[in-house]
């Protein structure tokens, strides 16, 4: 392990002064869209006014209409418009019209999971990612809501100077292209701001390390457990943070087993790290983690629970653990998983992993239909 002064050096990144702004304006954007206000998605031809489908309510909408230059429609994931049936091509994101206007009751239920369908009178047309829209959609995801979003084109007196009329306004404003590279960015300038040594259970030897992205975001947090050393391939877990499963002892996931068992396999190894990664619920955020209970207690399992949802199977990320690696001084590693993507995601993001250590750990009647779906849908290896 690197000491403390070749850390605090490796945590210094040359560009984080020029990444700062854009990451600060989509952080503004994703606290105003969570409590219900509108924002303007620009990409300097055609911007759009945005609001959190989960968020709307009459009123809300009543103001998004009258600054609007056309009617209001929601842009969704291409998964959840397939479920709406509503998609008939293979897509990013979809944007649903419809020959009447929308109301809030309408778009919410066109948002959230349930057995609602719509009737005539609506379609929907295919948009890519890199696209206003898609930026729509990609913001919901950065501020943990469902991945629908009202969007409207902006009136034409705003097509000239779309920043200056947002300001007139009070409403905040951010670049599709920033939306869609956020978390990438995030990761580039993530910083070691706070350490202490805390004696653990089952590893008394250990050190937590606390990195924080340049627009003051979420932290995520190392725990170095003995004294890895960097010239040697380091043995490494990454774990993402579960409220439910590490905190409370969930039994619907083996969440908790995992954070422990790897604690204690690393102190019983002699050394290594322990990234543990502020993306709850594969990535969907904690509220989402408990919508997708409530339908896995309808029958669906955990990936299509997901999809009802309008998520992916898995969308969490793999930059910042990298990041982290890197600036620890750690470029190999025997990694402590049984997901092969894990293993290709370090690999994209150039850390190296020279083994796959096996973590496994005995199912519970509550979470035997977890793992297993874990399996065979998601190719997990037990």
């Amino acid at each position: 392990m690197t000491d403390a002064s070749s850390r605090h050096d490796a945590r210094e990144t040359a560009d984080t002064p020029t990444l700062t702004a854009p990451l600060t304006a989509v952080d503004r954007a994703t606290a105003e869209v969570r409590r219900g206000g509108m924002v303007v998605v620009m990409d300097g031809t055609a911007p759009l006014l945005v609001m959190a489908a989960e968020a709307v309510t009459p009123g809300t909408l009543e103001t998004m209409t009258g600054l609007a230059a056309d009617d209001l429609r929601l842009a969704v994931t291409a998964r959840r418009a397939r479920l709406l049936d509503l998609a008939a091509e293979e897509t990013e994101v979809a944007v649903i019209g419809a020959d009447h206007p929308l109301d809030a009751a309408t778009l919410r239920a066109l948002a959230e999971p349930g057995e609602t369908r719509p009737k005539n009178g609506f379609s929907a047309e295919s948009r890519a990612l890199d696209t206003p829209a898609g930026a729509a959609v990609q913001l919901m995801k950065i501020a943990r809501l469902l991945p629908a979003a009202v969007i409207a084109p902006l009136p034409t007196e705003a097509a000239a100077d779309p920043v200056d009329w947002a300001l007139a306004r009070d409403i905040p404003r951010v670049a599709a292209a920033d939306v869609l590279g956020y978390e990438e960015t995030a990761a580039r300038t993530l910083m070691m701001v706070g350490e202490a040594q805390v004696p653990l259970e089952g590893a008394e030897n250990a050190r937590i390390l606390a990195f924080r992205p340049a627009d003051g975001g979420t932290e995520h947090l190392a725990i170095l457990i003995g004294e890895p050393k960097p010239d040697a391939p380091v043995l490494a877990r990454l774990h993402s943070e579960c409220f439910t499963g590490d905190l409370l002892g969930s039994l619907r996931c083996d969440c908790g087993d995992q954070l422990r068992g790897a604690i204690e396999a690393i102190a019983k190894d002699g050394a290594g790290v322990l990234l543990y990664l502020a993306q709850e619920g594969r990535g969907i955020g904690l509220v989402n983690k408990l919508r997708a209970y409530t339908l896995q207690d309808q029958g669906y399992d955990t990936i299509d629970a997901n999809r009802q949802l309008g998520f992916d199977d898995d969308e969490r990320i793999y930059a910042p653990a990298a990041e982290m690696l890197r600036k620890l001084g750690f470029g190999r590693v025997r990694l402590m998983t049984n997901n092969p993507l894990k293993v290709e995601q370090l690999a994209r993001h150039g850390v190296e992993v020279t083994e796959r250590v096996p973590h496994v750990f005995p199912s519970n009647p509550h979470n035997l239909r977890y793992l297993q779906a874990k399996q065979t849908r998601s190719g997990h290896l037990f």
